[in-house]
């Protein structure tokens, strides 16, 4: 009985190892370093001066209260979530390592978990100059929304991780013709997201739509308190239900995607 615990039990020296691989990857490449930093960067001092300008010219926008800069913040946390997860997939499926390491003692919970982690570390590399850029240039302080930060950021990242597992469960099961995926379906996601926009400006049926997505309970919290300074803890417990059940559906539709691409072998496969 204790043989078969000790199997099922999740090793963290291995969860390390996976880690520690993909840091020394990612610092062994200083382009790859830089891109982590560039295109948050960028996209904050754009929207950034969008901003200032719409303000200048705009009552409503002069009251917004920065709602514009939060959107593009939250939105690049939510993006690169997922971004910064898939990668480090992408990272073993291009070295074609993927079959080597399921022949390894690795659990599949314990290589999601590694890869979860490396989400986290690529996501603070970019995201801190981007809120340290909008202090500076905009007088934005992302960390003043306080305790709600807390709810944002762990619905963000928990809907970021389950579209993560699920496209990598897809380029796993269908190798590397699928892996255009990986850079598409969140933008595919963006628009019924509500990020910038209330979801009453979508037609009623899209509304319909919005609402089963987890972020977009998010980016209506965020505008709630930016603009109006209420804080909708509603929307944030009926966001993490959803995520909950999205997380628990990737996780499976991952399993499965496994087992279908080790019976078709597909798994040392990983070409186009």
């Amino acid at each position: 009985m204790s043989q078969m615990t000790a199997a099922h039990r999740i090793s963290w020296p291995r969860i390390q190892a996976m880690v520690l691989r993909y840091w020394y990857l990612l610092m062994s490449s200083w382009p790859r370093l830089l891109e982590l930093i560039y295109w948050p960067a960028l996209q904050i001092i754009t929207w950034g001066f969008l901003q200032s300008y719409i303000a200048q010219n705009d009552g409503f926008f002069a009251r917004a209260g920065g709602s514009l800069i939060g959107a593009v913040i939250l939105w690049d946390i939510l993006f690169r979530g997922q971004l910064g997860f898939s990668i480090s997939f992408l990272e073993e499926m291009w070295a074609r390592n993927l079959g080597n390491l399921m022949m390894s003692p690795l659990k599949p919970i314990e290589f999601l978990i590694s890869l979860m982690i490396m989400s986290l570390i690529r996501l603070a590399i970019g995201v801190i100059p981007m809120v340290l850029l909008a202090l500076f240039f905009f007088n934005f302080n992302f960390f003043a929304i306080g305790l709600p930060l807390i709810a944002f950021f762990c619905n963000l990242i928990f809907t970021s991780w389950s579209v993560g597992i699920f496209v990598s469960g897809l380029v796993l099961r269908n190798g590397l013709g699928a892996e255009s995926i990986v850079w598409t379906l969140m933008f595919g996601v963006m628009p019924l997201a509500c990020i910038y926009y209330p979801v009453a400006v979508l037609p009623v049926w899209l509304q319909y739509v919005a609402w089963m997505l987890p972020p977009t309970y998010v980016f209506e919290g965020m505008r709630a308190l930016l603009i109006d300074h209420v804080f909708r803890a509603e929307l944030m417990v009926t966001s993490l239900a959803i995520n909950v059940v999205l997380f628990a559906a990737s996780f499976a539709g991952f399993l499965a995607l496994l087992r279908s691409a080790k019976r078709n072998g597909s798994l040392l496969g990983g070409g186009e």
